[in-house]
């Protein structure tokens, strides 16, 4: 007797990303050793078209994304991955090429970042498509990065550049000039999990978060978990060359790059005692870290002050699903 349509899709297309402990995604749950001394991590989020993505993007990008959003918040935590769980409702009609290079873009970022699929569902919906992993990873108990932990007087740092993807999703609409193969939208397409820098910020980061709703918002959740409140400079905010330019060209579009979101850069705080171990730290990790505040005193709000000095005002703080 022949598989059903739905165990044949899986044996085709997910059972060649199953790793240890999957038990080859045959049985209904997975069965896993944790490393002696260490702290199990987990995490989830999902990615809806038309939401988290556009329905012309390439299926192997889709993979690498969904997996990528979530070793983001590994990374945040200071944890290194350990394996996942996968939902994907598929709409009805999608067809078989699509999910085996979704499958693909998934087996390639696996590879790249060290982990493998344990296990999960496949459902069809009539639409739009909604794709669910929850990933798990392991930290030393010491090491935990959590968003509760800074103090007024620490610095805010954060990693690589922002805006990049917000400006990719307007590349992509038609909204902003620009490549749909170049740096922008690759951003947006493929953010960086920063997981090496992650795991390097034990002892010397007081809190993080991995910014994914707009840097303004999410550093605003720091401050709500210390009781006080952050001042940023725009000035200091590191931007790409092709931000820079878009900026340049648009002054406009600051706010834009502030509070877009899909950055998946770290975003963290810690005593100015320690700026010089934090430098030392992120170059070996290979990851770029640039100091851009501080906390202060106060209600837990966060300030951006403009180049002459004053308060920007800005329309939103950032992305919202409500």
């Amino acid at each position: 007797m022949s598989l059903p349509a739905e165990f044949a899709l899986i044996a085709r297309h997910f059972r060649p990303l199953a790793g240890e402990g999957a038990l080859g995604l045959a049985d209904d749950a997975a069965v896993l050793d944790i490393p002696a001394g260490r702290r199990l991590v987990v995490a989830a989020d999902a990615m809806v078209e038309g939401v988290h993505y556009l329905p012309a993007d390439p299926p192997e990008t889709v993979g690498r994304k969904l997996l990528r959003v979530n070793l983001s918040d590994l990374a945040a935590m200071g944890a290194a991955p350990l394996g996942y769980l996968m939902t994907t409702s598929f709409a009805r009609g999608t067809a078989d090429a699509w999910i085996a290079a979704f499958a693909r873009g998934l087996a390639e970022d696996q590879r790249a970042f060290g982990l493998a699929a344990l296990g999960g569902d496949t459902t069809v919906t009539p639409g739009p498509a909604c794709l669910s992993l929850t990933i798990l990873g392991t930290v030393a108990p010491d090491a935990v990065l959590t968003r509760a932990g800074a103090r007024a007087g620490d610095d805010v740092w954060v990693s690589g550049t922002i805006g990049d993807g917000a400006l990719g999703l307007r590349v992509l609409r038609g909204e902003l000039p620009g490549d749909a193969e170049g740096h922008l939208v690759r951003r947006y397409r493929l953010p960086e999990p920063r997981l090496a820098l992650g795991g390097a910020l034990a002892g010397l980061a007081r809190a993080g978060l991995d910014v994914s709703d707009g840097l303004v918002q999410d550093l605003g959740h720091l401050c709500r978990a210390a009781g006080c409140g952050a001042v940023i400079e725009a000035a200091a905010v590191p931007f790409s060359a092709p931000a820079r330019a878009a900026l340049a060209a648009d002054p406009a579009l600051l706010p834009v790059l502030l509070t877009g979101g899909d950055d998946y850069e770290l975003l963290f705080a810690a005593a100015p005692a320690d700026r010089a171990g934090i430098e030392a730290r992120a170059a070996a990790a290979g990851v770029a870290v640039t100091r851009i505040g501080g906390f202060v005193p106060g209600a837990a709000e966060v300030t951006v002050r403009g180049a002459d000095g004053q308060r920007m005002s800005l329309a939103s703080g950032g992305w919202s699903h409500f």
